[in-house]
């Protein structure tokens, strides 16, 4: 290879390594802060709400998270009781 070859054969290859090596880092992860403008027991009234939950009230909504919580109690969930 002659010296004009070797020279347009790294000026080609340069920029291709760069935009290589360029794919192979990650992205800075900001820390992002979730904003909710309202409670969440002020949750939408749908079709996909829990049956016996009622929107805007705190009492149903903690009974609501209190029913959930016992559903994923294997002890509440088998029958037997907790030890």
């Amino acid at each position: 290879m002659n010296q004009h070859t070797m020279r347009l054969w790294i000026v080609a290859a340069l920029p291709a390594l760069a935009i290589g090596l360029s794919a192979c880092t990650e992205k800075p992860q900001g820390t992002t802060v979730r904003k909710a403008d309202t409670p969440a027991f002020q949750g939408a009234a749908d079709a996909y709400v829990a049956a016996g939950w009622k929107v805007g009230d705190a009492a149903s909504w903690d009974q609501q998270m209190t029913n959930r919580a016992q559903a994923q109690n294997e002890y509440t969930r088998i029958g037997a009781s907790a030890r």
